[in-house]
């Protein structure tokens, strides 16, 4: 586990202490949450550029036969 020091305004650090949000576990999930929400925002922007391309997503189906194909391609022979 690392541990880190961090500065925060008086008033802020005050409030934070008050509503329990300086503990170890809920700074965890904080930081946890956050991570997970860029993340989405970044998938949303990978798809707005997507749609921006005009380019048709492939199917299901479609992205499996690519799996097999690359597999198979990739596949050690005796």
């Amino acid at each position: 586990m690392v541990s880190i020091q961090i500065s925060l305004p008086d008033d802020l650090a005050h409030d934070a202490q008050e509503h329990g949000l300086l503990e170890s576990e809920v700074i965890a999930e904080l930081l946890r949450a956050e991570i997970r929400l860029r993340a989405f925002d970044y998938i949303l922007g990978i798809a707005e550029k997507l749609a921006e391309t005009g380019e048709v997503p492939m199917t299901p189906e479609e992205v499996q036969a690519e799996i097999r194909a690359a597999r198979e391609e990739n596949a050690v022979r005796p």
